[in-house]
């Protein structure tokens, strides 16, 4: 038996009091943290103090490593076909207890349901990641181009924009939906991107290990050290139609009742140009119809932005524009918003 063990036996009051050094133990508390219990007893023989038994155990909080994306703005991104520098964004947050660099890589999904709403049904071009160099929460061309996030404290968020192109073939309401991964790496030295991170199998003393304690992403799975969210990009076009028809409005035999097609016959084409349900506004709409041989065209006939009846038949209420030049028809119509038709009507004689 000890000597300490023989004391207390003899021990006539025992107070035992816990010491924790700061900080305390809990979530969050940063990795390496050295964290050391005292603790000292203190007790009496035959009423006389003795000396005091004290101890203490340290150990080193271990590495926690946790990190999330999140899609900024709630809705998708709407797009035109053609348009360059188009932006989602991301939130990549580091929920660790320690310093951390996050490797970021995007991935086009192939089809299935969208992010928002709706189904995947096409790839943007090359996906370019910026973070928010000016704290701006706006991407603009000065922001940083990034392959990684460097130095990333715990708590820390880190706004991430994914800059692309649509394909100019792409239709209205056409989706693209895109996959943001952040994967944890080592945080050990600022300017270059650390080791990637994984959970290590044991606990060794004096050391300080990694968890991986992430939850699972759209594309992974949990405690994997890899995070990952979607967003989408969703096309918004003008989706015109475009309906020639002709009417003959005189001939020099008939003049106007029941007129024929016979030569020296005024006829009248239409051009009824409708935008579809749900599109965008058609802008800068040009309309160009190259003269048939054996037609003649009717100076000053052409009206411009006229409409049609009920019944789709054009009416003559445009007005007076357009050109005529090397047996070509030409007008510009005004915009045409969505479920709205415009026409340019003219004539000509047949030779």
């Amino acid at each position: 038996m000890t000597r300490t063990s023989k004391l207390l036996g003899a021990v006539s009051s025992l107070v035992l009091v816990a010491l924790s050094a700061s900080p305390a133990f809990a979530e969050g508390t940063e990795a390496g943290t050295s964290i050391t219990n005292e603790v000292s007893v203190t007790f009496q023989v035959n009423g006389i103090e003795q000396v005091v038994e004290e101890d203490t155990d340290t150990f080193l909080v271990d590495r926690k490593v946790n990190l999330t994306v999140v899609e900024a703005g709630g809705t998708a991104t709407l797009v035109t076909p053609g348009s360059i520098q188009q932006v989602t964004t991301f939130t990549v947050s580091n929920q660790s207890n320690d310093v951390i660099d996050i490797a970021l890589s995007t991935a086009q999904q192939d089809g299935a349901a969208a992010f928002h709403s709706g189904t995947d049904n096409f790839n943007t071009g090359a996906v370019t990641l910026y973070i928010d160099s000016d704290n701006s929460g706006d991407w603009s061309e000065d922001d940083e181009v990034v392959t990684y996030l460097d130095e990333v404290g715990a708590d820390e968020n880190v706004t991430v924009f994914a800059v692309t192109t649509i394909p100019v073939e792409r239709v209205n309401g056409d989706i693209a939906t895109i996959v943001l991964s952040a994967t944890a790496h080592a945080g050990d030295t600022a300017g270059s991107q650390g080791a990637v991170y994984t959970t290590t199998p044991t606990n060794t003393a004096n050391q300080v290990d990694t968890v991986l304690a992430d939850g699972e992403g759209a594309t992974d799975g949990e405690y994997d050290g890899v995070f990952s969210a979607r967003d989408d990009y969703l096309v918004q076009a003008a989706v015109l139609s475009v309906v020639k028809s002709s009417v003959v409005v005189s001939d020099p035999v008939s003049g106007t009742t029941n007129p024929k097609a016979i030569p020296g016959a005024t006829v009248r084409y239409c051009i009824a140009v409708s935008n579809g349900a749900g599109a965008q506004t058609a802008t800068n709409i040009t309309v160009s119809d190259i003269l048939p041989a054996n037609m003649t065209f009717v100076t000053s006939s052409i009206l411009l932005n006229g409409s049609v009846d009920t019944g789709g038949v054009c009416l003559t209420d445009g007005a007076e524009g357009g050109g005529f030049a090397a047996g070509t028809v030409t007008g510009s119509l005004d915009d045409i918003a969505a479920e709205e038709t415009l026409t340019l009507v003219f004539e000509v004689t047949i030779d």
